[in-house]
């Protein structure tokens, strides 16, 4: 049996290490050879690296494009990598994947899907779909024991065991991603990959789900990774949080430092664009910067520094030398402006 299977105590449950992901989007050869171009390569995420400690929560956040789905699907082995490696209770998932422990691993860690109207077979009852991973990596055969741990899935979420009769349409946003986090609870996993769950549904809905999330958590000693857009939803569940843009890891720093109020100084300047574009409920007062411009091309990226031509604070090294994730004052921070104290 694979030592996939033994499960450790110490150190991260998950470790990336220089993770890289490239995808081609040439022409085809025909048109490339007729108009004598070069291939072209999307570099969606470009040596990223954290870990995840057991039982904890880390955030990635960024806009629409700057590579965390990618690295979402690079942890559970959806995507090779190009580049870099990621570790699962020290084991390296590629050479996992490939060899005896690849089912022992996969039932460890389970993803669950943006939205909840696409990642649910419409044609298959909810008993079909919560069962599946049970049948799948053949953990009960019996029908009444397959009912049964469904009907106890499906309570643990705040939904009724009669629901795995009804399909997917008779039920709301909310709902329907619940039955996903059922589905993705079946098989008893540590680790659970979450890419932007909530963004699909209304904002009360989304409480209820990630209130969910976080009591499962609790109980379980789940470990998540949380792909989110959303700082104000990143707020209420993370433990630590890191920043991507254009495929980069930005800034990477635990919660309460990063919304510190008194933290400014050592926030990377795109991190507080973010930040002040979350709603003012207070009504503060405080100095707002709205965001600047829009991501660059991931075609054709800025030199240096990717987030240069948008900050304010760029000057001629930004534009030239590329900064790297350093540790200043309990953050860790690639930005030629923090390091040389110009925040």
């Amino acid at each position: 049996m694979s030592s996939i299977m033994k499960p450790s105590q110490h150190g991260p449950l998950v470790e990336v290490r220089d993770l890289a992901k490239s995808f081609d989007v040439s022409a085809p050869w025909l048109n490339r050879a007729v108009e004598r171009k070069r291939k072209q390569f999307v570099h969606a995420v470009d040596g990223v690296s954290f870990q995840v400690e057991r039982g904890k929560t880390l955030a990635l956040v960024g806009e629409s494009g700057c590579g965390k789905s990618t690295v979402a699907r690079l942890l559970v082995g959806l995507y090779a990598p190009t580049a870099g490696q990621v570790m699962f209770d020290g084991q390296g998932i590629a050479q996992t994947l490939k060899g005896a422990g690849a089912s022992a691993l996969r039932r460890r860690m389970q993803m669950i899907f943006q939205d909840p109207y696409a990642s649910l077979n419409p044609r298959w009852k909810v008993l079909d779909i919560v069962a599946e991973p049970l049948t799948e990596h053949g953990l009960i055969t019996n029908a009444a024991d397959l009912k049964a741990r469904v009907g106890e899935l499906l309570m643990s979420v705040g939904l009724a065991a009669a629901d795995m009769t009804k399909f997917p349409h008779q039920f709301s946003g909310g709902q329907r991603q619940r039955i996903s986090i059922a589905r993705a609870l079946a098989t008893q996993p540590e680790f659970l990959v979450c890419d932007e769950p909530t963004s699909a549904l209304d904002v009360s809905v989304q409480a209820q789900v990630l209130n969910i999330m976080k009591d499962l958590q609790r109980k379980l000693g789940l470990t998540y990774l949380f792909i989110s857009h959303n700082l104000a939803v990143v707020r209420h569940v993370s433990d630590n949080v890191g920043v991507m843009y254009l495929g980069r890891l930005v800034e990477l720093a635990d919660k309460a430092t990063l919304f510190a109020a008194d933290s400014r100084a050592t926030r990377h300047p795109y991190t507080r664009m973010l930040l002040d574009a979350i709603p003012d409920i207070q009504m503060s007062g405080r100095a707002r910067t709205p965001v600047q411009g829009e991501v660059p091309n991931p075609l054709n990226p800025p030199s240096g520094c990717s987030f240069h031509p948008r900050c304010p604070l760029a000057n001629d090294r930004c534009k030239s030398e590329r900064p790297a994730l350093l540790s200043l004052r309990g953050v860790q921070i690639a930005c030629h402006a923090a390091q040389e104290d110009r925040l």
